[in-house]
This record gives structure tokens, C-alpha cells and sequence, in this order.
């Protein structure tokens, strides 16, 4: 095969995976935009917000007689994103985990929505300590419920960012190829017409 029909081949699938990648990488971005879009509007919609600069600079330590809102432990975590509302994926998580599973902790005792009400079933119904106890899951439940929803959010933002990571490296290597395209065209220009390439040495020897 000659050489110069041969830069030209090569240089074609280059120009195709290009184009390609082109297409790869405008797919990655636009599920990068629908998803973090999507977090956006769903969490806005909710209108979650983080406690404020005043909350956060009185915090009270954990204590299983009396209910702490803010504890010293969710400053450092709580305190960047002060009265703002919860509407990025980073920030559901950081409220769920930081703030809602806190709360969680103080409530049930560090037990799950499921161990809690496993425990309330088998108390006396009707008695007070029945009541007391389902009074407990149900707020656990409801806390459990708006975590899950919050992590949810997360979970998908994560798949947004993956997206345009994997975006930006397409439009990356689509520029790397268009190069090597333009170099295998320049090669083929210099290239003599009566050169050869990818040809057996029998077929060479036959020629001679």
C-alpha cells in the first residue's frame, strides 16, 4: 500500500473518532447540566436552610435529657454555609449528615428507624411508655425519610459530576486526535507518491 493512501486512511479514522469524541463529550455535558440542574431546582424547592451564624455560636454538647439543636460537633462543618439554603448536591450532604443524623442520634439513641420500632411493638399498647415510644419513631422516621431524600440528591450530583469529568476528558482527547489528524495529512502532502509502507519483503523482492 502506498504510504501516502495510507497518512489518508488513518487520518480518516482519526477525523472519525473526533467527531466521536465530540459528540461523547456534548452528551457527558448535557447529563452534567440536567443533573445538577435538576438537584438544584429539587432542593431549592424545598427551601432547607442551614442554621445561622448566631445558632452556630452557641452550641450545646450532646446529652440524652435534653435535646441539643446545635452541637459543638457540626460547627466546623455547618458554619461555611451559614442561613444558606440547602440547593447543591455537597450541601444536602452535609445537612443530612452533619445535621439531621446528629439529631438522629440524639433521638433514638443511636438506634435505626427499624430497631426503634421493633422495640415500641413490643411494649403494652396504650400504655405510656408505648406512646412515648412511638412518638420516638415516628420523628425518626420523618428525620430518616428527609436524610434519605437529601442523600438521594447527593447521589445524583455525584453522577453530574462524573458526567462532565468524563466530558471535559472527550473534548481533551478530541483535541489530541484532531492534531494527530492534522499531522497525519501534512505527512501524506510530503509523502512521495511511489512510497511504500506495510509491504512484505516477498512482495518487495517480486517488485525488484
Amino acid at each position: 500500500m502506498r504510504r501516502k493512501v495510507f497518512d489518508k486512511l488513518v487520518s480518516a479514522g482519526g477525523a472519525l473518532m473526533v467527531v466521536v469524541l465530540l459528540v461523547a463529550g456534548g452528551l457527558a455535558m448535557w447529563g452534567y447540566s440536567f443533573a445538577n440542574t435538576d438537584v438544584h431546582n429539587q432542593l431549592a424547592a424545598q427551601k432547607i436552610t442551614f442554621p445561622t451564624a448566631t445558632e452556630l455560636a452557641h452550641p450545646q454538647p450532646f446529652s440524652t435529657t435534653k435535646f441539643s439543636e446545635i452541637t459543638p460537633g457540626m460547627v466546623p462543618y455547618l458554619r461555611p454555609y451559614a442561613g444558606q439554603a440547602v440547593v447543591t448536591g455537597h450541601e444536602a450532604e452535609l445537612y443530612a449528615d452533619q445535621f439531621i443524623n446528629v439529631h438522629l442520634a440524639e433521638i433514638g439513641g443511636g438506634k435505626s428507624y427499624a430497631q426503634l420500632s421493633a422495640a415500641a411493638m413490643a411494649l403494652p399498647r396504650g400504655s405510656a411508655a408505648y406512646t412515648a415510644a412511638e412518638q420516638t419513631v415516628q420523628t425518626v422516621f420523618q428525620g430518616t425519610t428527609l436524610r434519605g431524600l437529601l442523600l438521594e440528591a447527593y447521589g445524583f450530583s455525584i453522577f453530574g459530576q462524573i458526567a462532565l469529568i468524563g466530558g471535559i476528558a472527550c473534548f481533551v482527547l478530541a483535541g489530541l486526535m484532531a492534531i494527530l489528524v492534522g499531522l497525519g495529512l501534512w505527512h501524506a502532502r510530503r509523502t512521495r507518491e511511489d512510497v511504500e509502507v506495510l509491504t512484505s519483503k516477498v512482495t518487495q523482492a517480486k517488485a525488484a
